[in-house]
């Protein structure tokens, strides 16, 4: 059986595979594949499992080239929106993802992002680096309290539920919430409150993004609904960039409509929006959210796990 690996990830998955005797092929290169050098690599053998990251697009194309013996495509990420879910269940095939394993460390980046923008924590360490400290001022870097105020969790899934819990645990946050599906579980032991997504921005002190890329809530925050939003209120995107119309939300900080935002995604990755880098009022971080050792290890092992499950005809761990 053989396995190409979109991009070196941590040796615990690989070495999963090739202990069970697969001929594990990996992209050389310290980068994305482009779709061309993709296609290119994956018809010169026959691989009966791709491997690839939320970085690639799996589309039809990609599909036909790795040929009929593919049985899975074991996504490196919980998001699928770089996967043709319907092109690959016409061929036949399984596409799984890693779900789970970095809910944590995803949520727990949500809130440092959250407390850096609230604390002005890169102003301030930029300030430092730059030699402007002079000495204590009472009005020096004045931030935003975080505890006691309401927290706007859009989309409380496993992650949104992490945040909410840990800060109405920790910080006494007062969480109103908007999802799809109403969590009454969550609303009794959290004391959340289920919303319309507008009055969950107009009530928010702090607005966490945790819901999935789909057609459905891509661009969900317009400039209208930043408009919504409190002029005191911080935004904060962990989960996909083009859930925020991006060119609105700059217009919205350079106009100090909102306070803040702190963004660990983009859209067009690794490109930002104009004039994103040159506001102090944005907290930006190159998609980090489950940049952990643990994290990454775990989910290096997932994928594999689905690897090795499907290619020994059994049903994947984790399909999509």
């Amino acid at each position: 059986m053989k396995v190409f690996v979109t991009r070196s990830i941590p040796e615990t998955g690989i070495e999963l595979l090739k202990k069970q005797g697969y001929a594990v092929t990996i992209n050389p290169y310290d980068r994305v594949l482009t779709k061309a050098e993709l296609i290119d690599y994956i018809k010169k053998d026959r691989y009966d499992a791709l491997l690839p990251l939320l970085t690639d697009s799996i589309d039809s194309d990609v599909l036909d080239a790795i040929g009929p013996q593919c049985k899975i495509v074991a996504n490196y990420a919980v998001g699928i929106d770089n996967i043709n879910i319907a092109e690959a269940k016409k061929r036949g095939i399984i596409v799984t993802n890693t779900p789970g394993v970095l809910t944590e460390a995803v949520a727990e980046h949500t809130i440092a992002m959250l407390f850096a923008i609230a604390d002005r924590l890169v102003e301030a360490d930029r300030y430092m680096r730059e030699g402007k400290y002079k000495g204590w001022g009472p009005q020096l870097l004045l931030g935003a309290d975080i505890a006691q105020k309401t927290l706007g969790i859009i989309g409380l899934g496993r992650i949104g539920y992490e945040v909410a819990k840990r800060m109405h645990r920790g910080f006494d946050s007062k969480i109103v919430y908007y999802d799809q599906i109403r969590k009454e579980d969550a609303e009794r032991e959290l004391k959340a409150t289920y919303l319309s997504l507008d009055e969950v921005l107009a009530q928010s002190d702090f607005v966490c993004i945790c819901v999935s890329l789909t057609p459905q809530t891509k661009r969900l925050i317009t400039a209208e609904r930043l408009r919504m939003m409190k002029p005191t209120a911080y935004l904060i995107n962990t989960a996909r960039g083009a859930i925020i119309d991006e060119k609105a939300l700059v217009l919205a900080l350079q106009e100090r409509r909102i306070a803040g935002a702190a963004l660990d995604v983009f859209e067009h990755e690794p490109d930002m929006a104009p004039g994103l880098a040159e506001l102090d009022t944005v907290v930006l971080a190159p998609h980090i959210g489950s940049a952990t050792i643990g994290t990454r290890s775990k989910m290096s092992e997932m994928a594999a796990q689905n690897i090795i499950a499907v290619l020994h005809g059994k049903p994947p761990i984790n399909p999509v």
